[in-house]
């Protein structure tokens, strides 16, 4: 199986307008009511981010695509193959992500991957806001890090199964020497960015860890820091730049408990002439996440050690 891209997120929502205002006051998203929810744009499809209302608040899917009909068919001929279970989607749910068709599985972390082709655009101009250009194409339109505490088999299976390549890894350590260590896999599609998956050994209660945009300009992840502040949003993460995808952002806290991170210059890469290298450090500068960790997520961090 060959996927194209991380195609889009589906996030479950107490209370959507929430994230209607942090995505068109901060984040440079814009937001449209759609059947069975709401759909936040940033270039010329119909959504990347679909909020649907539920009695929790977190993330729900991640949605990835295949380039046409035959690559489709030939996807599900492999999960058959190799005996996973799938389930078909409903019309209510192509409906909400604008795909032709869609199935969707669950990794053995128990996160839900959605597999979809043929998306359906009007092609109406997008127009942020606050004015934000955001590159997507066929970069797909960012990336998603999710928990995986059964992270071997998780990851054996996305390469596996969905075809995903390993870009690099990590062992973090967020609160420095001596604390807990938890490995990080980047993961990557077919296409240039550096990872469109990483998968974090560990829980997490809100079912992700963060998710990524990214921007054409160092002024636009300003403004968005700007604009942060002014809303008085919580701040998870410092400006600085990592070390393997080169990406310059900060993090911020969204309405469903995790963090977006938000950055620009993200590397393009030739994986023909790429190795993969373990990497002992997430930034090349910047980047304190202590400033998001409250003393409830010190002491969890410390007893995990």
């Amino acid at each position: 199986m060959e996927v194209a891209a991380l195609a889009y997120s589906v996030i479950s929502s107490r209370n959507p307008s929430q994230w209607v205002r942090f995505a068109e006051d901060i984040a440079g998203f814009s937001a449209h009511a759609v059947l069975g929810g709401i759909a936040l744009r940033i270039d010329e499809r119909a959504g990347r981010l679909f909020i649907v209302e539920d009695e929790r608040d977190g993330y729900f899917a991640s949605g990835w695509e295949v380039r046409n009909e035959e690559q489709f068919a030939h996807a599900l001929a492999l999960l058959d193959a190799q005996g996973v279970a799938y389930n078909h989607a409903t019309q209510a749910e192509r409906a909400l992500r604008h795909v032709t068709d869609m199935v969707w599985f669950k990794d053995p972390s128990g996160n839900r991957h959605e597999l979809s082709y043929g998306y359906v655009s009007s092609f109406t101009p997008f127009c942020s806001p606050q004015g934000t250009r955001f590159v997507t194409g066929d970069l797909g339109y960012g990336h998603a890090v999710l928990p995986a505490p059964k992270i071997a088999e998780t990851r054996a299976f996305l390469t596996g199964i969905l075809g995903l390549g390993l870009s690099d890894f990590m062992v973090h350590r967020p609160m420095g020497q001596g604390g807990p260590e938890m490995r990080i896999d980047f993961l990557h599609c077919a296409n240039g960015r550096h990872h469109s998956l990483a998968l974090f050994e560990g829980e997490v209660p809100s079912g992700c860890v963060h998710l990524m945009v990214e921007v054409a300009t160092i002024d636009e992840v300003g403004h968005a820091y700007d604009r942060m502040l002014a809303a008085g949003a919580r701040l998870m993460a410092t400006l600085g730049r990592h070390t393997n995808d080169h990406m310059i952002s900060f993090y911020v806290e969204t309405p469903g408990g995790f963090a977006l991170e938000y950055g620009c210059g993200g590397r393009v890469v030739d994986w023909d002439h790429h190795t993969v290298f373990e990497s002992t450090s997430a930034s090349l500068w910047g980047h304190d996440f202590s400033v998001g960790f409250g003393a409830d997520e010190q002491a969890r961090l410390a007893d995990a050690a």
